[in-house]
């Protein structure tokens, strides 16, 4: 299987409809997050979900458990693929998104946004390295029940060696050439998958790319000998 899930961070539909057309069937699914579903809501879902392609909806939920379980129940009947909430949350509300959440859906929880370097934490008054702070986050989403984290490339590998069995998403991932914009810990697709990673998000060197469709094409083609 394809592991690249592809970030549609546009707010118009009719692009997000016509890059999924660009992908043709490829073996991938698309990553939906907070700016397209704010301007499209559910039925810009359902208008994308009827090219049968897996949804990851990136919602990053982040509040008090009661009010994160009602987000998840408002959203199930889209039935995502992933769903994901912040670890920073709490292990009650990230337990609250699994109850609430359908059996079929895979509940991530983001532990330290891909923007975000150990300066950034400090300033914040988390006075980790990312990595130690991806590992205390990691075991509270497991002690939770959710399925798995969503990490940066350069943690995946520890990820994996504590949680075997989870499942990991690694965004802010980045084919060798690509600049890095705003993400700041970066791994290329290979490396990703090779540490562990379960699937992969890549946004604008497929989106950005005139021919969105084979750029896809090509890096999936590059995974042939890491994908098993």
């Amino acid at each position: 299987m394809n592991p690249i899930f592809v970030a549609i961070d546009t707010a118009d539909v009719h692009h997000a409809r016509a890059l999924v057309r660009d992908f043709d069937g490829q073996a991938c699914g698309l990553k939906l997050g907070l700016e397209f579903f704010c301007a499209n809501g559910e039925d810009g879902v359902l208008r994308v979900a009827e090219h049968k392609i897996p949804l990851f909806l990136d919602l990053k939920f982040h509040d008090i458990p009661n009010t994160v379980a009602g987000a998840v129940r408002g959203i199930a009947h889209l039935n995502p693929a992933i769903l994901t909430v912040h670890a920073s949350g709490g292990k009650d509300m990230m337990k609250a998104a699994r109850d609430a959440a359908p059996p079929n859906t895979k509940v991530v929880a983001v532990t330290v946004l891909t923007s975000l370097d150990g300066d950034d934490l400090e300033s914040i008054g988390v006075r980790a390295s990312p990595a130690r702070q991806v590992e205390r986050l990691a075991a509270l989403a497991r002690e939770a029940g959710l399925d798995g984290i969503v990490c940066s490339g350069a943690e995946v590998k520890a990820a994996k060696a504590d949680w075997p069995d989870g499942f990991f998403v690694v965004p802010g991932v980045r084919p060798e050439g690509s600049g890095t914009a705003d993400q700041k810990r970066v791994v290329t697709p290979a490396q990703a998958l090779d540490d562990g990673a379960s699937i992969i998000v890549i946004g604008r060197p497929v989106t950005a790319s005139p021919n969105p469709g084979r750029a896809l094409a090509e890096i999936a083609a590059g995974l042939r000998g890491v994908v098993q």
